[in-house]
């Protein structure tokens, strides 16, 4: 997820910062969470893949950040999302999803969904539109944050609740408008260097006590996804999750389209030689720092997303376009919705600019968040690409 610190072009990574120390009780929990990992450590002979930690720190069932019950998103918890930020990014996003249903795409289906704020919104302004989905689902795999969905989209939309449904995994087929916001980025990721010509997958190991990397030998199947020309002492990730997913997708869905929106680079991006640290970075009340051994299950685990990779393992599905987050929403009349409250009305005006400025700045989230597509059977082009699409750079 997405920390409102600035990051770079190159390097990705902010300057580290001390995060607040949680308080004792929470402190517990996470020692509950180190004692589980400690144990899978030692039964698998002393190392596990960084891939494996972090699903452990992330989905353990009632420890992982992500299946335990605190706040993490939003001003009180660890990091801000688009939908958080401003209702306008719903909204927009409303105009595109209303130009799929027109075309008899009825369904949505939201992946990861958060606090529900982007599904409230985008029901809401999908009834104001006319363009009402048949059903909204769910794929959500923490009971705490399903709860916490059901309970937003009852106090907002009350009168929409009865549509929506909460999946425990994708319909075996289905047509359907496919949302992911800010969910591949959290997926679990390979960590690799690269040392004497080769790749070593760095993983996880005690010492003395504390947790700690090591290496070994990457697999075949690793160093084949890897490119063979970065430099020795280069690190960087490797999601094997993303492509996993969008396998699915392109086994499952009929008809209709999955936009993705999240932080990463095309390839030629993602391996710049000045990116050698790769681009894992923690979150934990709004301070982004590097340490992913810090208080398992407390804090966010996360890694930028290769969009050339997804683009490259597409299974069947068609690319409808790519662009960065800022030139997707102007697209879709993000600046049309704004000017709909009058600047001289400061008290309301004031905070949707700001928030604006921050989802198109390239300072921001504008040019660092991109947006990508995949559908199948949608024959008319999509509106969040009729400009600045840069799907041939991928």
């Amino acid at each position: 997820m997405f920390s409102l610190a600035y990051y770079p072009a190159v390097p990705v990574l902010p300057t580290p910062a001390a995060p607040p120390r949680p308080d004792p009780e929470t402190l517990a929990v996470s020692a509950q969470l180190r004692a589980l990992i400690d144990a899978e450590i030692t039964t698998a002979g002393g190392w596990i893949g960084f891939d494996r930690y972090m699903h452990l720190a992330l989905y353990e069932p009632g420890l992982g950040y992500y299946s335990a019950g605190s706040r993490k998103i939003g001003g009180g918890g660890d990091f801000v999302t688009a939908p958080e930020l401003s209702p306008l990014f719903g909204r927009t996003l409303a105009r595109q999803v209303a130009d799929l249903i027109r075309e008899d795409v009825t369904d949505i289906v939201e992946l990861g969904a958060g606090r529900g704020t982007l599904a409230a919104t985008l029901l809401t302004d999908l009834e104001t539109l006319g363009r009402l989905p048949v059903r909204y689902r769910i794929l959500e795999v923490s009971a705490d944050l399903r709860q916490r969905q059901q309970q937003l989209i009852l106090e907002r939309a009350p009168q929409l609740a009865a549509r929506v449904e909460w999946l425990d995994e994708l319909p075996a087929s289905f047509s359907a408008v496919v949302i992911g916001n800010e969910v591949l980025d959290a997926m679990p990721v390979h960590r690799l260097r690269r040392a004497d010509g080769r790749w070593l997958e760095l993983g996880v190991t005690l010492s003395d006590g504390q947790l700690a990397w090591a290496t070994r030998p990457a697999t075949a199947a690793l160093t084949a996804a890897m490119p063979a020309d970065l430099p020795d002492d280069y690190e960087t990730e490797l999601n094997l999750a993303a492509p996993a997913l969008l396998g699915e997708l392109g086994r499952r869905l009929i008809r209709g389209a999955a936009l993705f929106f999240d932080y990463g680079f095309p390839a030629h991006e993602y391996f710049h030689p000045q990116r050698d640290r790769g681009t894992l970075m923690c979150h934990y009340r709004h301070t982004a720092h590097g340490d992913p051994f810090l208080w398992p299950g407390l804090q966010d685990i996360t890694a930028h997303v290769d969009f050339s990779a997804l683009a490259a393992t597409s299974h069947g599905l068609d690319l409808l376009g790519y662009a960065n987050q800022a030139q997707f929403l102007i697209n879709c009349g993000i600046t049309d919705l704004l000017s709909e409250v009058p600047a001289a009305d400061a008290a309301r005006y004031a905070p949707l600019a700001s928030a604006v400025q921050k989802l198109l700045s390239p300072a921001e989230m504008g040019e660092l968040f991109k947006v990508i597509a995949f559908g199948r059977g949608i024959a008319s082009p999509l509106r969040g690409f009729i400009r600045g699409d840069k799907s041939h750079s991928l």
